[in-house]
């Protein structure tokens, strides 16, 4: 039983103040292990109520498994380490790290990109879809695409999505980023909406294995990267899916203008 693999499932609930907690408590797990609920709530400047209540948020029965899986994981983090140390070519990692994203541009059809281009012109609302470390590379995105003119909504946690998708119009465009292209929640979401919105367009950009979303899709993106995962938590690098939705919006701006 691990910590990080209980609370993964469960970190798109949390919301801000409950995020600092976990965000205190995984930087601090060797001395919260040791520590009772009003040590660690004091703490933390919340009442043991409150704590309690995050604590079951988070996949927690109780305080009690709270600390004993805490104690578990980092236990066995210390056996891990001593045992396997994680050792890095950093050379070959920046090798790996250069050809995928040159991969990736390579591998753009261009076609779909004139495609893509041909509905933005129509100046659709663009609904982005993302979850986990996917979600940060969105925001900047999120961020570029509004400088350049668009309605960009961009839901944020698992509320906020579930609200969203009720909102989409025929007419608008959906982008979904999602590395394996099978995350049971997003695929629900798509489903409901080419229910209720046949016309709507969506776009996926997904990894190049054939999956579940890509197949759901109008227009596929696909991208390379390595999975990196640390303490079962996904740190994969997103460069690659940036580069594609700046090269897309680049060649939007370049006919847009011409």
């Amino acid at each position: 039983m691990n910590f990080f693999e209980i609370v993964n499932a469960n970190v798109e609930k949390l919301n801000k103040n409950e995020q600092t907690l976990l965000d205190f408590v995984i930087k601090n797990m060797d001395s919260v292990k040791n520590k009772n609920i009003r040590e660690l709530s004091a703490e933390c400047f919340v009442s043991t109520t409150t704590f309690l209540r995050f604590v079951r948020k988070i996949g927690f029965s109780g305080y009690s498994e709270f600390v004993t899986v805490i104690k578990y994981t980092v236990l066995n983090q210390n056996e891990t380490e001593e045992t396997q140390p994680f050792v890095v070519d950093q050379t070959a990692y920046r090798e790996e790290y250069l050809k995928n994203i040159n991969e990736t541009v390579r591998v753009l059809d261009n076609i779909k990109l004139n495609s893509i281009v041909s509905l933005m012109q129509q100046k659709p609302k663009l609904y982005f879809f993302a979850k986990g470390f996917s979600k940060y590379a969105a925001e900047y995105i999120e961020y570029l695409y509004t400088l350049s003119g668009f309605i960009v909504i961009f839901p944020k946690n698992y509320e906020q999505r579930q609200l969203a998708y009720r909102n989409i119009d025929a007419t608008d465009i959906l982008f979904v980023f999602n590395y394996d292209g099978e995350d049971h929640e997003l695929i629900e979401i798509l489903q409901i909406i080419e229910r209720k919105c046949q016309y709507a367009k969506l776009i996926s950009v997904t990894g190049a294995n054939n999956n579940t979303i890509q197949n759901m899709s109008d227009i596929n993106l696909y991208l390379f990267t390595d999975e990196f995962y640390q303490n079962k938590i996904e740190m994969t690098s997103h460069v690659s899916l940036i580069a594609i939705m700046e090269l897309l919006l680049y060649q939007y701006n370049e006919i847009t203008k011409a």
